[in-house]
C-alpha cells in the first residue's frame, strides 16, 4: 500500500498504518454510505478521523492509476491548498492508495478529526432566529472569501460546512468531502450564485445570504437575490426530477 505523509505526523505513521490496515475492525464508524465511510480512531494524544472510499468499477481503477488523482490524494493535496489559503479545513495527515493488477483498488484519507459544534444542516434547523441569521451571515462572507481567492468548492451541501462556536458572536467555518474543488478559477456571477443552489430550498434563507453577498461585493440586492433563488430552484427541480426516475427505475426493476 502506498502512503504520503504530512511531515508533521510522520511519527505517527507507524499507528495510523495500523489503523488504515485493519480500517473495519478498528475505530468507530461516525458515517457509513453506499459509497464511502468515515472513522475516527483515538490515538491517545489526538483523535484522527479516516475516510475510506468505495472501490471504483474497472473503467475508474485505470483512470485513478494513469490518468486522474484518486480522491483520497485530491484530497489530501486539495486540504493543503486551501489551508495554504486561509481556508479553513480539518488538517490532512496522509492518504493511502492500494493498488492490484488492474489499478486503483482502494483509497483513504486521513486528517485530523475536528470537533464542530454544528454543520450548516442543523444551522437551517436554528430556532434561534437572530443567532441563525448572524450564522448566516458569516458563512456568505466564508464563501465569498472561496470566491475571491478563486475557489469553486463544487459539494457546497449542508453536510460540508463544519462550523465552530468562538464565542462573542464568531464562528469559523471548515470544509470537508473535498476531492471536487476547483483552484484557480475565476468564476463568474452565474457560477457564484449557483454555488449556493444546493444548501437550501428556503427563499427566506436565500433572502438573507442573497443580501450579504449583495453587501459584500457591491452587486444590486436585487439582481442577487434573483440569480440565487433562479440557482435554487433549478437544483430542486433536477434533484426531484432524479428522484422520480430513480423511484421509476425501481418500479420496473421490480
Amino acid at each position: 500500500m502506498k502512503s504520503t505523509f504530512n511531515p508533521e505526523f510522520l511519527d505517527k505513521k507507524e499507528v495510523i498504518q495500523n489503523c488504515v490496515t485493519n480500517y473495519y475492525n478498528l475505530g468507530t464508524f461516525i458515517y457509513e454510505g453506499n459509497r464511502n465511510s468515515i472513522k475516527i480512531f483515538d490515538l491517545e494524544d489526538c483523535i484522527i478521523c479516516i475516510k475510506a472510499f468505495k472501490k471504483p468499477h474497472l473503467f475508474n481503477k485505470i483512470m485513478y492509476t494513469y490518468f486522474r488523482k484518486s480522491k483520497a490524494k485530491r484530497s489530501f493535496e486539495y486540504a493543503k491548498l486551501l489551508l495554504e489559503k486561509g481556508i479553513g479545513t480539518p488538517k490532512p495527515i496522509a492518504y493511502y492508495e492500494n493498488f492490484d493488477g488492474l489499478g486503483l483498488n482502494d483509497s483513504y484519507y486521513v486528517s485530523e478529526f475536528l470537533k464542530s459544534d454544528f454543520r450548516y444542516r442543523e444551522l437551517l434547523k436554528m430556532e434561534d432566529e437572530v443567532k441563525k441569521e448572524t450564522v448566516l451571515r458569516q458563512f456568505v462572507a466564508f464563501t465569498y472569501k472561496l470566491h475571491q481567492a478563486n475557489i469553486e468548492f463544487i459539494d457546497h451541501s449542508t453536510g460540508n460546512t463544519l462550523i465552530k462556536d468562538l464565542g462573542n458572536g464568531q464562528y469559523a467555518f471548515y470544509l470537508v468531502d473535498l476531492n471536487r474543488t476547483n483552484f484557480d478559477k475565476k468564476l463568474t456571477f452565474e457560477e457564484r450564485m449557483k454555488n449556493f443552489s444546493k444548501l437550501t430550498s428556503s427563499e427566506a434563507i436565500i433572502a438573507i445570504m442573497s443580501d450579504e453577498y449583495a453587501k459584500l461585493s457591491g452587486e444590486n440586492k436585487e439582481m442577487v437575490f434573483n440569480a440565487m433563488w433562479k440557482a435554487t430552484q433549478e437544483f430542486q427541480h433536477q434533484f426531484y426530477r432524479k428522484k422520480r426516475l430513480k423511484k421509476k427505475l425501481k418500479f420496473w426493476k421490480k
